[in-house]
């Protein structure tokens, strides 16, 4: 059973997810928040395998929940936001979080991106994630050094680039001409040496160490 938290301050947002979730054989809501305080507290107190939480909450707001949640639990976190308006998603995917979504989700959607996360995949797909996060590291200084790469493999590079590019293992599969075990014990390795939480913080990395950018890729 897949266990989530919700936190919006939108009661009907709230609902209307957990009814989709609530709708699966193989999902339980079992907690639902109006801020991010409540979501933590939850979080803390019923330890599900993933929060969902909004980004603009009052009190104390999804981003600084999900730096406490993702720093202090195991619970996957996926933002829930607005892609035009909400730029410092990046600060929580770098915190930990393992994604994002688009408020006005479809059904399959939401039900399909729950399941990727808590499987470790990370919510890369949708293009959305790269792109936000192209777009960000833009005007950001880098904070990741270039030399931080050399531990890796002339291989683990290449997969580091396609995962950076949105594809699938069985995608890198197909582009390395590699078992898609192989790509996973890649992903693993380069995950552990860079001393990364999830593939989108591998993303990040990508981008910050000028390994791919907005242009190249």
């Amino acid at each position: 059973m897949i266990r989530v938290v919700l936190a919006d301050d939108q009661e009907l947002v709230r609902s209307g997810f957990a009814m989709i979730l609530d709708a699966q054989p193989d999902f339980e809501v079992v907690g639902e928040a109006a801020d991010g305080a409540e979501a933590v507290e939850l979080v803390r107190a019923l330890t599900p395998d993933v929060a969902l939480l909004d980004v603009r909450m009052p009190r104390v707001d999804g981003l600084a929940a999900a730096r406490t949640i993702c720093t202090n639990t195991s619970t996957k976190v996926v933002m829930l936001t607005t892609f035009d308006s909400d730029d410092y998603v990046y600060d929580a995917l770098y915190a930990g979080a393992s994604g994002f979504l688009l408020k006005d989700v479809r059904r399959d959607d939401l039900v399909h991106a729950v399941r990727v996360v808590v499987a470790g995949e990370s919510l890369l797909a949708p293009s959305v994630t790269r792109r936000l996060i192209a777009d960000l590291t833009r005007s950001r200084p880098r904070s990741t050094p270039a030399a931080a790469l050399d531990v890796l493999t002339s291989r683990e590079r290449e997969t580091l680039v396609l995962l950076a590019r949105g594809l699938s293992n069985a995608e890198i599969a197909t582009a390395l001409t590699v078992s898609e075990h192989t790509v996973k014990t890649h992903v693993s390795n380069t995950l552990t040496k860079l001393n990364l939480r999830d593939r989108v913080q591998a993303v990040i990395a990508a981008y910050e160490t000028g390994l791919v950018t907005p242009t190249n890729q």
